[in-house]
């Protein structure tokens, strides 16, 4: 019987993800016989605990721009009692959310509650929203609102097709990215030449809620999706030996041109998960400083020479012109001596 119940919350728990409260998540943890710290578990499976400092819900209270504030708001981003809103339904407007504190957190869970809604008809409508997982944070941009040429991890859910040549791709539709901050996105091509994969996400002015999943564990990037209103997860990107730094911020950002929607955050929710390693993958996992994909290469960091101060370039223009002139001094005290020499041999 006990067994049976622990299997029937944990089943359910894992299928409405967005109903982990802090009820659920008690009573799953008492069920699970789970006390406060790490729980140790078979191979393969994870247990996941809310982090507060990295989640995001109603009614937003850790939104704002003191130092007490987790997340912080960017561009045309305003808090409303039902959601976050990143831009409105109008032309060129860029809005942001970034959380404050960075993750170190090993193996993670992100789950973002969004919804995508305007008046614009069929491929009248844009340009969508991001989440970033990125060592800058606060850095406005082109690429969904964001800077271009980022560090780290970016999952786009781009809902107007800027390639107009192109016809086996559905808009709107999921695609992610990991950049070194060598990498250009492509509006041109809507990013194709540096994604890792993605899938049809059709999200627009849907009358039930939609969530999009990122996973990390053991270097590997899952990306799922629930948008059927069907509460369960589809997949939606499988990505082996994803390599990523710890210590980067978590964030959300949208941008419209031309075309508009209204792009609303309801909740982000982090979850750590504890998962067992073996000896040889504690090894292999261990931590890296610039993102990476195995068998994937990236373009390396090239770091501009840095431009010269007023003082070290006068520095520079003097000294150069008294070695000048002391070379040309030596060069004629030289040049007389050879002369005097030359007129004594005829004598």
């Amino acid at each position: 019987m006990a067994v049976a119940l622990r299997s029937f919350w944990w089943q359910r728990w894992r299928r409405r993800p967005w109903a982990r409260d802090e009820a659920g998540m008690l009573l799953l943890l008492l069920l699970l016989g789970s006390g406060p710290g790490p729980r140790q578990v078979r191979a393969g499976q994870a247990v996941e605990y809310l982090k507060r400092e990295h989640s995001l819900s109603k009614p937003y209270q850790g939104v704002g721009t003191s130092s007490s504030s987790m997340w912080n708001l960017m561009g045309n981003a305003m808090v409303m009692t039902q959601y976050i809103r990143l831009t409105p339904d109008m032309q060129s407007k860029q809005g942001a959310l970034w959380n404050r504190v960075p993750c170190f957190l090993r193996d993670w869970e992100l789950q973002v509650h969004f919804r995508i809604h305007g008046q614009g008809k069929k491929n009248l409508h844009g340009d969508g929203l991001a989440i970033w997982y990125t060592k800058d944070r606060m850095q406005p941009g082109p690429v969904f609102g964001n800077m271009d040429r980022f560090v780290g991890l970016g999952v786009f859910v781009d809902t107007y097709p800027n390639e107009e040549k192109q016809q086996e791709r559905v808009f709107p539709y999921i695609s992610a990215m990991v950049n070194n901050g060598s990498l250009s996105y492509d509006h041109e091509r809507d990013g194709r030449p540096t994604e890792l994969g993605g899938c049809t996400a059709i999200v627009r002015n849907l009358h039930y809620d939609t969530f999009l999943v990122i996973r990390y564990v053991k270097r590997h990037l899952t990306i799922m999706m629930d948008i059927d209103g069907k509460h369960e997860w589809k997949d939606c990107i499988e990505m082996p030996g994803v390599r990523l730094p710890r210590g980067y911020y978590f964030g959300t950002s949208s941008i419209t041109g031309d075309l508009s929607d209204n792009h609303d955050v309801i909740s982000l929710k982090l979850f750590e998960l504890t998962v067992e390693r073996t000896p040889e993958e504690e090894k292999l996992h261990r931590d890296v400083f610039l993102p990476s994909v195995d068998n994937l290469k990236l373009p390396e960091m090239t770091v501009p020479p840095t431009p010269l101060s007023g003082l070290a370039l006068f520095l520079l223009v003097f000294f150069s012109l008294v070695f000048s002139v002391f070379a040309i001094v030596i060069g004629i005290i030289l040049y007389n001596k050879w002369q005097e020499q030359s007129r004594k041999r005829f004598y």
